[in-house]
């Protein structure tokens, strides 16, 4: 997998996601933190349709939840547009620290 970085982009954190989309279940990739933005890159070939870039700027809020209502390690963030997007991830205090930062 390729990411093409911005001038002065840096990777901070990156990780296995699965990021769930309403109808469409859940859909594995990785979830990378850069020092500009937020990618969710799917690893299942289906890249046109669910990959995305989030702005710091453009996000709102940042919750938790549980996956399986016990295990915690969902991450959803919410846009100003009123979008969610949620994400599994390992060590969730530590992206929702990072992700709110840099709001």
């Amino acid at each position: 997998m390729k990411i093409d970085l911005k001038a002065n982009e840096m990777v901070i954190r990156a990780t296995d996601t699965n990021h769930f989309i309403d109808g469409s279940g859940k859909i594995k990739g990785k979830l990378i933190l850069t020092n500009q933005r937020i990618y969710f890159k799917t690893t299942n070939g289906d890249g046109v349709k669910y990959d995305l870039e989030i702005e710091p700027k453009a996000i709102r809020d940042v919750l938790f939840f549980n996956t399986n209502f016990i295990f915690p390690n969902g991450i959803n963030l919410v846009t100003t547009e009123g979008k969610e997007f949620r994400f599994t991830v390992k060590q969730r205090n530590c992206w929702g620290q990072m992700i709110a930062g840099m709001c």
